[in-house]
């Protein structure tokens, strides 16, 4: 019975992709919206809502390790396996946007390096921590509608992005990392 439920599961998980990656696609049409804007947006949204309500779930019960395993392996599986089998079944290879070279990767590298010091800091995620991350999305979400609409603001949030809010953060995490590191009487 378990094994029929997952594979009806699975059909199911398919059949809402298929009809995620339609709606999708004739949002970004109608609206004149690119593409990758509502794949960076939408569509991880949607493939992620699974994702979060199982990581809140553990979180809630004291399964923390599972939802942390929960994120972390979904991401390596996400860029190494997702990617791969995509890449390895299209005729022609997956194109990656001059966009997406040139702000989203790094920007996905950057955050990969800047949750260095929050794992390891004290072992755990704590709360602030959590709040700063969503921070950071919210920024990232209001950078890629800007940037997609080519709004006069862009300039000064970005300006804002790099020159305050970003060092400030880097030094309450290296006050954190030292904090937390720092032998105590």
């Amino acid at each position: 019975m378990n094994i029929l439920l997952i594979l009806l599961g699975l059909a199911l998980l398919t059949a809402g992709g298929e009809t995620l990656i339609r709606g999708a696609s004739r949002l970004a049409a109608a609206a004149g919206i690119p593409p990758l804007l509502v794949g960076l947006t939408v569509v991880a949204f949607g493939t992620s809502a699974p994702e979060l309500a199982v990581s809140i779930k553990a979180a809630l019960t004291g399964q923390a390790d599972l939802a942390l395993g929960n994120v972390l392996g979904s991401n390596i599986f996400n860029i190494l396996g997702v990617l791969g089998i995509a890449a390895a079944l299209s005729p022609a290879g997956i194109a990656v946007a001059p966009a997406a070279l040139s702000s989203d990767i790094p920007i996905m590298v950057a955050v990969a390096f800047a949750c260095l010091p929050i794992f390891i800091t004290a072992g755990r995620i704590d709360r602030w921590e959590g709040a700063l991350f969503l921070f950071f999305y919210a920024a990232y979400l209001t950078f890629l509608i800007l940037a997609a609409t080519t709004h006069p603001g862009l300039n000064a949030f970005m300006s804002a992005m790099v020159g305050f809010v970003i060092p400030l953060v880097v030094i309450t995490l290296a006050l954190s990392l030292i904090y937390t590191r720092t032998p105590r009487s």
